[in-house]
């Protein structure tokens, strides 16, 4: 999950619980062009203070007019239900909203009116869970579910399913100078970043704001931190005591995505050492990029990190992009939107 739609929704719970009336506008279907993807979340307040983004600027100005017309003209039975908002339908309402080349944007209206849902679904994303929350736009009940990997949106008119989880996050194990440029870009890149290094004279220069650091030998922290499929590991000590342990927890891990720094010559000799010392077999071994990062020829600790975070960009897409929708497992919560604060 992005940063900015957990801000979305962090931000509707602090604005209802102090009082204010808030709209949610969610992305269902683009055509063409469109600016934003589905699932991207707008949050309007009844002042018209917003937060999120579903269009980059096109329609806001009016969403923003459409939530607090709803708002003033009070809410009834009708008005307090969810409803489908449909922007650029012909290439004249495009250029109007200033969608490009056509694009159009199919959008769900939902009043927030109880935010148990809420609170449940920052509750799964503080446990680096992913929860699939169902909206039927009939009755603006809310329900959740454990969701699994792979699901994704879906919206057939009658009930809208989305998915959050928890976002992704890199831990690099070693916190010298290209630890550090990795850890930058991986924050610009919406990572969560987490930094590993035992040897206090490289990780007390650290600081970078947003960076988590892990106390504590490199293996031991992968282990107790639970990879899972939202988590990728780097090892960048250059020190095979401190890289080679955290290795062996990560190739046995969830974790999508595991690399360490290298030449050719070097990463098969560390495979070799893994195998031999570790008993990992050929398919945890293939597991490990290495060298790490894309070729690009780079050369700087900058070019260098650009790779790197271009090859986890990579096979993350990848990943997301040929999973197909598996069913999620229902847990024993549910929440109507129509409910009380």
């Amino acid at each position: 999950m992005e940063s900015l739609d957990l801000q979305v929704l962090t931000r509707i719970l602090a604005w209802r619980r102090s009082g204010h009336a808030v709209s949610l506008m969610t992305v269902v279907q683009t055509w063409g062009s469109a600016p934003r993807q589905p699932g991207a979340l707008l949050a309007v307040r009844d002042d018209g203070v917003i937060c999120g983004s579903v269009s980059g600027g096109c329609i806001e100005d009016d969403l923003i007019a459409r939530a607090k017309g709803a708002i003033t003209g009070g809410i009834d039975a009708k008005a307090a239900l969810p409803s489908v908002v449909i922007y650029g339908v012909d290439k004249e309402a495009a250029v109007r909203f200033g969608l490009p080349c056509g694009g159009t944007l199919q959008l769900v209206h939902e009043p927030v009116l109880g935010v148990g849902w809420i609170d449940g679904v920052l509750g799964h994303i503080a446990g680096h869970r992913l929860v699939v929350r169902t909206l039927d736009l009939a009755t603006g009940r809310v329900t959740l579910a454990i969701a699994s990997r792979g699901q994704g949106l879906v919206f057939d008119g009658r009930t809208l399913i989305t998915v959050f989880g928890p976002r992704w996050r890199i831990l690099l194990i070693g916190a010298g100078q290209l630890s550090q440029v990795v850890a930058q870009l991986a924050r610009v890149l919406d990572f969560e970043v987490l930094v590993c290094d035992p040897r206090e004279e490289y990780m007390a220069p650290l600081d970078l704001e947003g960076v988590c650091r892990m106390p504590g030998m490199p293996d031991d922290v992968v282990r107790e931190l639970l990879p899972d499929p939202h988590t990728a590991i780097v090892a960048l000590s250059h020190d095979p005591k401190l890289d080679d342990m955290a290795l062996l927890e990560a190739l046995n891990s969830a974790a999508f995505y595991v690399g360490a720094l290298g030449s050719r010559r070097n990463q098969v000799v560390r495979k070799r050492r893994l195998a031999e010392h570790f008993d990992l077999s050929a398919e945890e071994l293939a597991r490990l990029h290495g060298p790490v990062g894309l070729d690009i020829g780079a050369r700087t600790p900058a070019e260098i990190a650009v790779s790197i975070m271009a090859e986890i960009v990579q096979v993350r897409n990848v990943i997301s992009q040929r999973e197909g929708h598996m069913p999620g497992c229902v847990i024993d919560f549910e929440q109507s939107t129509a409910c009380s604060l």
